[in-house]
């Protein structure tokens, strides 16, 4: 799959033809006739080739002056993989705006954080995907309103501030232009009893997804390596607390076969974008399993590991200078002590959360509250501790940044310079906190040894040579491959 598929008119049209949900993200059809834009797999009968037109973004639909479909509703399909498979200048203006940051700090303070000027960063989103950054930001508003309209029962003018409109003229006027109703018959189109629980603070939504989706490690990795007090597995969903830029949440998230179920309870709903955004990107739902898996195939010794279990997704984070913490946490030790270790911080200088159904107890700690850590009171060898306490002081004074609009090969560069910081960790960093869906662990025990099962070269350096084969899919080889071995971290709990 490419950069601007919405140009190839005629293999959209085949995608429109054949509802193909594959290609839902990828780009959004615009009807010319009914002034209506949908998703490729709208149940409705195709409309004529000649009446078609195309776009990269529901943003660029929007401007162009189309309505959002009623039927296959094009505002809630998964997001492009494009924005976690790139690395360069306009994903990560994409993962950036998915995170909030227009809404509280406008296009300066996006420009500010990416180091590009804005009018740089509006040509290339523009060019790109038809649409700058406000109109980008105010597509995810009204997406937001909607989630909030068709999920609780608050009123309007509280739903206008918590999905980021600064005015109840501004959510009216843009939620008629975008979905052809106002927000109060939006609401009145639901069945009855369907508009949420009246729990303050507390939504039920479903997270899309491209199939096919294995939860098994995704969600095993998650439950195993669980931190107690700030994550948890309990009745069938995996929970945890979350960070957020105006207050705290808890998430509660339930594999289903055709979606994640999603419960999050939240101190302020300004928070509602930022949760789902990350919950999203922890569970790697805006991925492309299939061109995933079909490159994965090529290689026959994996072949018969990606047809045994399709779908395999790369369990990542919320927060990522947390998992930089975790990382070092657990170099060299178990699962279980790697646990233990983090616990332990977590009791002594996490942030108190309550949590009403009990069980989660901390925000894992910031690393301001980490940087008070005494490095004595800490089980684990001096060098470790020196690792530890480097890491914390460069997230804490600004040297290292570890956000979504990383620069792959920019971090990896500054990890590698910290003491303790060998390929190992700083690959298993870019892998599952800043998303290099191509993030390589040759050098790992389990990777080794079910290379050596499975016939593939199992030196570092040889089986390096061999993976090139799999780019730019080596993080999703890498759990095909840990997959192999009988760890909890590979099977969905009981």
């Amino acid at each position: 799959m490419q950069n601007g598929m919405h140009t190839d008119t005629e293999r959209c049209v085949r995608a429109v033809q054949s509802k193909d949900a594959r290609f839902d993200g990828w780009f959004f059809t615009a009807v010319l006739t009914t002034r209506i834009y949908c998703r490729p797999s709208c149940p409705v009968v195709p409309p004529k080739p000649e009446n078609m037109t195309f776009y990269p973004s529901a943003a660029a639909c929007q401007q162009a002056g189309f309505r959002a479909c009623k039927r296959c509703r094009p505002d809630t399909s998964p997001g492009s993989p494009q924005w976690n498979q790139r690395a360069d200048l306009v994903a990560r203006a994409m993962r950036l705006i998915g995170d909030g940051i227009v809404d509280r700090e406008g296009v300066p303070g996006l420009a500010t954080r990416l180091g590009y000027s804005t009018r740089q960063i509006e040509r290339q989103l523009l060019a790109e995907l038809g649409a700058g950054p406000l109109a980008l930001a105010r597509a995810q508003r009204a997406q937001t309103a909607r989630l909030l309209i068709e999920t609780t029962p608050l009123p309007m003018a509280e739903i206008a501030f918590a999905a980021g409109f600064s005015s109840i003229r501004t959510f009216n006027d843009t939620v008629r232009e975008v979905f052809a109703l106002s927000p109060s018959e939006l609401r009145a189109r639901l069945p009855k009893g369907r508009t949420g629980a009246a729990t303050p603070g507390v939504l039920s939504l479903r997270l899309p997804f491209r199939a096919p989706l294995n939860p098994d490690n995704l969600f095993g990795h998650l439950a195993a390596t669980a931190v107690p007090g700030v994550e948890e597995w309990r009745d069938g969903a995996y929970r945890r607390t979350l960070r957020l830029p105006y207050g705290h949440g808890i998430v509660a998230l339930t594999p289903q076969p055709d979606h994640i179920a999603c419960r999050l309870t939240l101190s302020d709903l300004r928070d509602l974008p930022v949760a789902i955004s990350r919950c999203r990107r922890m569970l790697d739902l805006d991925a492309d399993p299939v061109a995933v898996d079909d490159q994965l195939r090529t290689d026959p010794l994996l072949a018969s590991l990606v047809d045994k279990a399709p779908g395999r997704r790369v369990p990542r984070t919320v927060d990522e200078a947390e998992f930089a913490v975790r990382a070092v946490l657990g170099q060299q030790v178990s699962t279980a002590a790697a646990r233990t270790h983090a616990a332990r911080l977590v009791t002594a200088h996490g942030e108190p959360v309550d949590d009403p159904e009990g069980g989660l107890t901390h925000l894992f700690p910031s690393p301001e509250a980490l940087a008070a850590v005494d490095p004595e009171s800490l089980a684990m060898p001096r060098t470790r501790r020196t690792t530890f306490t480097t890491l914390v002081r460069q997230l804490t004074d600004g040297t290292l940044h570890l956000g979504v609009e990383s620069d792959w090969e920019e971090a990896r560069a500054r990890l590698l310079s910290l003491p303790g910081f060998g390929p190992w960790t700083v690959d298993v960093i870019a892998m599952r906190a800043l998303g290099d869906p191509d993030a390589f662990l040759p050098t790992d025990l389990g990777i080794r040894r079910a290379a050596q099962e499975l016939g593939l070269p199992s030196t570092p350096t040889a089986l390096t040579a061999r993976a090139a084969a799999w780019r730019p899919w080596r993080a999703y080889a890498v759990q095909y491959l840990w997959a192999t071995d009988s760890h909890p971290i590979n099977f969905l709990p009981v």
